[in-house]
């Protein structure tokens, strides 16, 4: 069964230079063997967290919208690879309404107990995160690093790896960078390798 490889652009800014670092990760992911779908949040009709703790009684969100059948998706996924362009120091807000609503997935484990993914679940599950950022700072993706980290938890996902590419505004976009798609696309295919040594040989190839 080949492996299914989730990607979500959480930018607004439809083909720029984060969808296409996403691109460029889900072919190499494709050309790997993996089955291969990108969701982008922005042409979906979704609302955010409301914080009403509903949630926490019975492990459901109250909310019904576009993203309810996309959290289908995301649990049925071997990879997840999300994806935002730094804005103002942080995620873009469609990616942060996506986390909030990941709020029932915490009620399931930490309030309710119902949810549990064992460790060989999450060996076997693999998030990636990747992000452009217009500035050369080092530290501009710092703070993206925890949401990212909490939702990938939340989800059942092992933090794999990040596909970073700041400096935007000096390269002139993507394209103009030296290696990021190129690293993209090799990620791709590494994470799809990696999952398939796992569920063949229980070996990693990478790690």
């Amino acid at each position: 069964m080949a492996v299914k490889v989730l990607g979500i652009s959480g930018s607004p800014h439809r083909r720029g230079n984060t969808e296409t670092l996403l691109d460029a990760f889900l072919h190499g992911a494709e050309e790997a063997g993996g089955e291969v779908r990108k969701v982008v949040l922005r042409d979906l009709a979704y609302s955010s967290c409301r914080g009403c703790n509903a949630c926490h009684k019975n492990g459901r969100c109250v909310v019904k919208d576009d993203l309810t059948g996309l959290f289908e998706e995301i649990l049925a996924a071997d990879v997840l690879a999300i994806a935002s362009p730094i804005y103002s120091m942080g995620i873009t807000a469609d990616l942060k309404g996506l986390i909030d609503r990941a709020q029932y997935l915490w009620a399931q484990k930490f309030v309710l107990k119902s949810l549990y993914f064992s460790d060989e679940h999450i060996r076997l599950h693999k998030g990636v995160f990747l992000s452009t950022a217009g500035q050369a700072w080092d530290h501009v993706f710092d703070s993206a690093y925890p949401m990212v980290t909490a939702f990938f938890n939340g989800a059942g996902f092992e933090y794999y790896d990040n596909v970073i590419a700041n400096n935007m505004d000096e390269y002139g976009g993507i394209r103009g960078h030296p290696t990021a798609l190129a690293e993209a696309e090799q990620k791709g295919g590494e994470v799809v390798e990696e999952i398939n040594s796992l569920q063949t040989t229980g070996q990693s190839v990478h790690r």
